[in-house]
């Protein structure tokens, strides 16, 4: 039975040391196991996974550092396909942020999601590509890939009164970039009452540490795992409620 994130692997304080340290290799390796390679040399290199009971071809493009599979996302994919009973995607409103390659948003299509996949304009046609190969004829929604600048005309694009998200996903969208806080405004925009976001993070600097204190003052936030291996922890968070209650 492969190993469940946030369940039966996590860190509860009777594990000494060495059981953490198993408990992370162990999980580093059941991810680490999704992911295959062209048997022989291509004329287009890709990589391949497995979620969804599905294998999936993911094609880079190096030109372009958004469009980089990181880590977290295979983190990310793995953390839904195998609890699929905890986060049940079936017809759920789904947006990503910062999608790049899309194989979060094609694991999350192939899990019965409705899903917008949203990056920069110059990240769309590799991310348009990925998402067409690998879900066509094959998910219940047809994934729409759109557009969406961090903290511009969200109300415009995403108006609140129309644009309600079951989940928001976002993986490895926090960086040595100039954007943060027009990332935070996108996500308080997008996070209504009733929506969840899923977000995997890999840390780097201290600059990341800063913005994950800034997120939780704003965000209900709970730390589903911890992977030290690779450095990466998964975040659930949902909108804060006002105690003083509604304006």
């Amino acid at each position: 039975m492969e190993t469940q994130l946030g369940q039966s692997t996590g860190l509860t304080p009777t594990k000494t040391p060495a059981e953490d340290v198993a408990v992370d290799a162990e999980l580093e390796h059941a991810i680490m196991e999704r992911r295959f390679c062209p048997p022989v040399i291509t004329t287009q290199m890709w990589e391949g996974f497995t979620y969804a009971d599905t294998e999936i071809r993911i094609t880079e493009s190096t030109g372009c550092y958004g469009a980089v599979l990181w880590p977290s996302a295979s983190v990310m994919c793995y953390l839904l396909d195998v609890n699929r009973d905890k986060y049940n995607l079936t017809d759920k409103n789904v947006i990503e942020l910062g999608a790049g390659t899309g194989l979060v948003s094609i694991v999350t299509s192939l899990l019965g999601a409705k899903v917008t996949s949203t990056d920069l304009p110059n990240i769309l046609g590799n991310l348009q590509y990925n998402v067409s190969r690998n879900t066509r004829g094959r998910c219940r929604h047809t994934p729409e890939v759109t557009e969406l600048i961090w903290g511009q005309e969200l109300e415009q694009r995403f108006p609140q009164a129309s644009s309600h998200f079951d989940y928001i996903l976002a993986a490895d969208v926090v960086y040595a970039h100039p954007y943060l806080e027009e990332l935070m405004q996108t996500f308080e925009h997008l996070c209504q009452e009733g929506t969840q976001i899923l977000w995997a993070m890999r840390f780097r600097l201290d600059k990341e540490n800063t913005f994950v204190e800034r997120f939780q003052s704003r965000f209900q936030v709970e730390e589903v795992y911890n992977l030290p291996s690779l450095c990466i922890k998964l975040y659930r968070a949902w909108k804060r409620v006002d105690p003083r209650g509604p304006a």
